[in-house]
């Protein structure tokens, strides 16, 4: 069954003032690990997530900026310095960054199933002290959400895998899925400053143990 994935971050002796510089180096390991440098979306939400946003943007990122439209406004640095210009502490700031991971695609309609890379969102949320009654404390002063697991887990149906050579395939891009997924995480471990790191599932399952048991199933 589909779960979501995150990933906590807590920064040692931690200013809220330097919660943009930590945002941007967060987001610049990501940017290296996907190769897809822009900032899609952004949003500031005060108080908690129930309320509604008081910052919203969405950034041009589809074939108008590859025909010369400015996409300078979605460049990392400036995406935060523009959600984040005036800070507080009750506010949570949301930045969605994109990556293409390897997707299984069914047989349909006379096609052959097949694997391709597809855009998958992922979201920053980097929070002040008092936003939600102090959650950072449980999710930390940013966490990353990936979304569901599925991309790292392809729980398959019917017996699509069975023959060797599609199980060698679903290996194989499984595998680079999750070598992303680690990547990305031990990027942010090293060159980030962080104190303490958590990949976890909202529903408590570990992660790795899911991981190792999908993968020995397909070797």
């Amino acid at each position: 069954m589909a779960d979501q994935l995150y990933l906590s971050l807590w920064f040692p002796a931690f200013r809220f003032e330097n919660l943009p510089a930590a945002t941007i180096s967060v987001l610049r390991q990501f940017a290296r690990i996907s190769g897809l440098p822009r900032v899609a979306a952004a949003a500031a939400y005060p108080v908690s997530f129930t309320e509604p946003p008081v910052y919203q943007r969405v950034y041009v990122l589809d074939k108008r900026a590859e025909e010369g439209a400015d996409t300078s406004a979605s460049i990392i640095e400036n995406a935060v310095a523009d959600a984040m210009e005036l800070l507080h502490e009750d506010t949570a700031y949301e930045f969605e960054m994109k990556w293409q991971l390897w997707a299984y695609e069914a047989a349909v309609a006379g096609l052959d199933a097949t694997w391709k890379r597809a855009p998958s969102t992922v979201k920053f949320l980097a929070f002040g002290p008092e936003f939600d009654d102090a959650t950072f404390e449980q999710n930390g002063h940013m966490r990353v959400d990936f979304g569901l697991d599925t991309p790292w887990i392809f729980d398959e149906e019917d017996g699509a895998w069975d023959e060797d050579e599609a199980r060698a395939d679903a290996a194989k891009y499984i595998k680079e899925n999750i070598e992303m997924l680690l990547a990305f995480t031990l990027s942010v471990e090293k060159n980030c400053n962080v104190q303490n790191r958590l990949l976890w599932t909202e529903s408590g399952e570990p992660l790795a143990e899911k991981l190792v048991a999908r993968l020995q199933r397909l070797n």
